[in-house]
C-alpha cells in the first residue's frame, strides 16, 4: 500500500528537509501530483463499499471452530441430528390447580405441542409425554418443562413455533400458563429484539460529529468523519474479499468489531493530521506548505501506529479459536487502510477544499496549536512528576488488582436479562424447582449396539445430575446411534458449573460423544485463557521492536508496552467491578452480578484497546521526540508534547467512548460488556496514563529516555542514539 518502512518512519523532525526523502514525504508527493486521480479511486472504491455492505453478511459464517473433543461432537450431533447440541428453547408450564403431570389431558397437550416440533424440519422437542422422565416434573407435580431444539447452533427456536406449541397445551389444557425462556431469549434482553449494532453505530457517528465540531470549531469536522465512513466502508470490502481467499470462518461479529475499530482508528489518524495542517496553517505556511508539512510529519505518525496496531491485531492469529483468528485476519488491514484513507483522502481534501472548510465557524475559533489548559497540566506534571506518577500508578494498581480476579466463563442465566418474558419464565422455572442448568442440557451420543436406558439409569446416579432423558422416538433414535440428553444442575459454560460434566465424561462409554453449547463454550475459555499469555509476549515483543526501531531507543517502547499492558489490565478491572461483581450492573441496567466475564470479551478488549493505546503513545511521544531533538530540553519537550497533542488524544478518545457508550445501550449482555470494558479502557488510557504516567515517566528518565546503545542499534538496523538527533533523518539516511 505503499506506507513506509518502520525504519524510516522512526518520528517527527523538524526544519529543513533532509537530502533523501523519507517513503512518506515520497508517498505524499505522489498522492499530490495525482490528486485527481486518487480521489477518483476512492470514490468508485466508496460506491462499491455502499453497494457491496448489506450484502457482506452473506459471506460469513455463523459458529466458532477450534480443537476440541466437545466441537468434534457437536459438528456429528449437527450432521446427524441437527441442533440438539443448541441451547434449548423452554416452555414452563403451571398447571392449574388440581392438575398434575401426569393427567390425560396435559399429556395430550404435550404430545400436540411435540408434533409441533416434529413438523417442522430439523426442530426436536423432550417433554413428559415422549420421555416419561420425572426430571421435568416441577416440585408436587404441578408443573412441566418442555425443551426444544432448533435446527442448528447459533440460534433459538423460531418465536412461531413456540408460540404455536404453547397454545397446543393451553388448548389441550385450559388454564394453563406456558412461559417461554433459554439462554438465548434472555441473551436478547428484555425486548427479545436482539442487539442492533448499527443503530448504536449511527448514534456513535453523530455524537463523533459533535465532539470534532467542538474541537475544530468550524466544517473541517466533517474531514475525519468523511474519513472515517471511506475506511469503514473499504474494510468491509475487504471483509468480503478476504472470505474467498481463507478457509478461516469470518463470523458476522467480526463486521461489528470491523466497523467500531475502524471508525475509531480512521477518526484518529484524520484528527491528527487536520490538527497538524491547522498549526502548520497558523503558522504562517501557505496551504501547499500546511499539506505537506502535515503530510511529512503527522503522516510518518499515522503510519507508524498503524503498522504497530496492524501487526499487534493480526498477532490474534495465534489464537486457535476461528472467531478470534478472524479478528487476527481483519486486524491485518483495519488501522493499515485507516492510514491510507488518512494519507490519501485528507491531504487531497485539505489542500482542495481545507481553507474553504475552516472558514465556515460553528462557533469560536480554536486553535491548533499549544491549549493554554493542557500547558498548564503539563508544566504542572514536570514540575511534580513523581506525585503524578504515584498517582497514575495508584489508580492502575487498584485497577489491576481488581482485574487479576476475572474469571472468563459464560454469564449466568439470572444476568442475562433484567426484565421481560423470558425473564419471567425463568422465574417461574425457578420457583417450580427445575435447577437453571436444564438450561444448558449436555448432549451425548451413544454408537449402535449401546443400550440408552441402561447407559441414562447410570448417568442419572452421578453427583450434580438432574436426570437424563431418553426419548424413544426415531428423531432420537438412528440406525447408527441415538442420542440421550444430560440436564446438568449447574449452569454449564459458567464460573460455577459444578461436577456434571466431569463425571459424564469419565461415566460415559468411553466411544460415546458428548457435546453441547455450553460444554463448547466451556472449552473455549479455557484455551483462550491458555493462549493469553503467548498472545501477550508476542504482541508485547513485536510492538516493542517496532517502537524501538521507530523512537530509537529502548526505554520509551518498554514504557510503552508496560503501559500499555497496565491500561488493559485497568480495563479488565473495571470489567470485573461493573459485571462480575455488578457495581455496574445493577445500577445502571438492572442486571445482577454476573459472576464472570464472556469468554471473547477479555481478548477482543485486548485486541482493540492495545492498538488505541499504542495510537495515543505514539502521538504524544512523537511530538516530545520533536521537540526534544529540536531543543534538547527533555522538560520543555514534554510540556510542548503534551500542550499539543492533550487536546487531540482527549477528544480522540471522548469520541470513541461516546460511540461505545451508545453500543453499551444494546439489549445484549456480551455486546454491554464489550462496550463497557473498551469504553473504560480508553478513558484510562486517555486520562490517566497519557496524561498522568506517560509525561511523568518521561521526565523522570530524563537522557536515559533518549539511549540506543550501540549494541541494540546494530540488532535493529539503525543508528546508535546517545544524543538528540533528526531521527527521520538518520532513519531515511539507513
Amino acid at each position: 500500500m505503499g506506507l513506509p518502512t518502520v525504519g524510516a518512519v522512526a518520528g517527527p523532525r523538524l526544519g529543513r528537509p533532509s537530502g533523501k526523502e523519507s517513503d512518506v514525504e515520497r508517498f505524499a508527493a505522489f498522492v499530490m501530483r495525482h490528486r485527481l486521480w486518487v480521489g477518483l479511486v476512492w470514490l468508485a472504491v466508496t460506491v462499491v463499499g455502499v453497494l457491496m455492505a448489506p450484502h457482506v453478511a452473506d459471506r460469513l459464517r455463523s459458529g466458532t471452530t477450534i480443537n476440541s473433543a466437545s466441537y468434534d461432537a457437536n459438528v456429528a450431533l449437527q450432521k446427524e441430528y441437527g441442533g440438539v447440541a443448541a441451547n434449548p428453547s423452554v416452555l414452563v408450564v403451571d398447571l392449574p390447580v388440581g392438575t398434575t403431570a401426569g393427567a390425560p389431558a396435559v399429556e395430550a397437550g404435550l404430545r400436540a405441542a411435540d408434533q409441533v416440533a416434529a413438523s417442522v424440519r430439523g426442530v426436536h422437542s423432550l417433554s413428559y409425554a415422549n420421555t416419561g422422565d420425572r426430571a421435568l416434573v416441577g416440585k408436587g407435580g404441578a408443573s412441566t418443562l418442555v425443551l426444544v431444539y432448533p435446527p442448528g447452533m447459533g440460534s433459538a427456536v423460531p418465536p412461531p413455533i413456540m408460540d404455536a406449541m404453547s397454545s397446543a397445551v393451553t388448548q389441550a389444557v385450559p388454564g394453563a400458563q406456558v412461559h417461554q425462556t433459554g439462554i438465548e431469549q434472555l441473551s436478547a434482553g428484555p425486548s427479545g429484539g436482539g442487539a442492533s449494532v448499527l443503530s448504536e453505530l449511527l448514534v456513535g457517528v453523530g455524537l463523533a460529529l459533535l465532539v470534532l465540531a467542538w474541537v475544530f470549531g468550524s466544517a473541517l469536522a466533517l474531514l475525519p468523519l468523511l474519513s472515517a465512513i471511506v475506511s469503514v466502508l473499504t474494510m468491509q470490502l475487504a471483509i468480503w474479499g478476504l472470505t474467498y481467499v481463507t478457509d478461516i470462518a469470518i463470523n458476522p461479529s467480526v463486521q461489528f468489531i470491523v466497523a467500531l475499530l475502524g471508525l475509531g482508528l480512521s477518526i484518529d489518524y484524520a484528527l491528527l493530521m487536520v490538527n497538524r495542517w491547522r498549526e502548520e496553517r497558523e503558522r504562517g505556511a501557505d496551504n501547499h506548505e500546511a499539506v505537506r508539512h502535515a503530510t511529512r510529519l503527522a503522516g510518518h505518525s499515522v503510519a507508524v501506529s498503524a503498522v504497530i496496531a496492524s501487526l499487534g491485531l493480526f498477532a490474534l492469529i495465534v489464537v486457535p479459536v476461528s472467531f478470534v483468528q478472524g479478528v487476527g485476519l481483519s486486524g491485518l488491514f483495519i488501522p493499515s487502510i485507516a492510514a491510507l484513507v488518512a494519507l490519501t483522502i485528507v491531504p487531497v481534501l485539505l489542500s482542495t477544499v481545507g481553507p474553504r472548510l475552516d472558514r465556515v465557524r460553528l462557533w469560536r475559533y480554536r486553535a491548533a496549536g499549544d491549549d493554554r489548559t493542557w500547558t498548564r497540566i503539563a508544566r504542572t506534571i514536570v514540575a511534580r512528576p513523581k506525585a503524578a506518577a504515584a498517582v497514575g500508578g495508584v489508580i492502575l494498581a487498584v485497577l489491576v488488582g481488581f482485574g487479576l480476579t476475572l474469571s472468563i466463563a459464560s454469564p449466568a442465566s439470572t444476568s442475562l436479562a433484567g426484565g421481560g418474558p423470558a425473564q419471567q419464565g425463568l422465574d417461574a422455572l425457578r420457583h417450580n424447582g427445575f435447577p437453571t442448568g436444564v438450561l444448558t442440557s449436555v448432549p451425548i451420543e451413544l454408537p449402535a449396539g449401546t443400550d440408552p436406558a441402561a447407559t441414562a439409569a447410570t448417568l442419572r446416579a452421578l453427583p450434580d445430575v438432574h436426570g437424563v432423558l431418553v426419548a424413544g422416538t426415531p428423531a432420537w433414535q438412528h440406525a447408527n446411534s441415538s442420542v440421550i440428553m444430560a440436564l446438568p444442575r449447574g449452569e454449564m459454560g459458567t464460573a460455577h458449573p459444578g461436577t456434571a460434566l466431569a463425571n459424564l465424561r469419565a461415566a460415559a462409554p468411553h466411544n460415546a460423544l458428548i457435546g453441547g453449547n455450553q460444554v463448547q463454550a466451556a472449552d473455549v475459555a479455557h484455551i483462550l485463557s491458555s493462549w493469553f499469555p503467548v498472545l501477550l509476549a508476542l504482541v508485547a515483543l513485536v510492538t516493542f521492536v517496532l517502537m524501538a526501531r521507530g523512537m530509537r531507543s529502548l526505554l520509551l517502547p518498554a514504557k510503552a508496552v508496560a503501559l500499555n499492558v497496565l491500561s488493559v489490565g485497568a480495563a479488565f478491572g473495571v470489567l470485573v467491578l461493573v459485571w462480575q461483581l455488578g457495581y455496574g450492573s445493577q445500577a445502571f441496567w438492572n442486571i445482577p452480578a454476573t459472576g464472570s466475564i464472556t469468554a471473547f470479551v477479555p481478548m477482543l478488549m485486548f485486541g482493540f484497546l492495545f492498538g488505541v493505546s499504542m495510537d495515543y503513545e505514539v502521538f504524544i511521544l512523537s511530538r516530545v521526540r520533536e521537540a526534544y531533538d529540536r531543543d534538547g530540553d527533555t522538560r520543555a519537550a514534554v510540556v510542548e508534547g503534551v500542550s499539543r497533542t492533550g487536546r487531540l488524544v482527549t477528544s480522540a478518545a471522548l469520541i470513541l467512548f461516546l460511540a461505545l457508550a451508545a453500543l453499551a445501550s444494546s439489549p445484549d449482555v456480551t455486546v454491554k460488556m464489550v462496550a463497557t470494558g473498551m469504553a473504560s479502557g480508553v478513558l484510562i488510557d486517555a486520562l490517566v496514563v497519557r496524561t498522568l504516567l506517560t509525561p511523568a515517566l518521561v521526565v523522570l528518565f530524563g537522557r536515559a529516555n533518549w539511549q540506543l546503545p550501540a549494541w541494540a542499534a546494530r540488532l535493529l538496523r539503525v543508528p546508535p542514539s546517545d544524543r538528540p538527533v533528526k531521527v527521520l533523518e538518520s532513519c531515511a539516511s539507513s
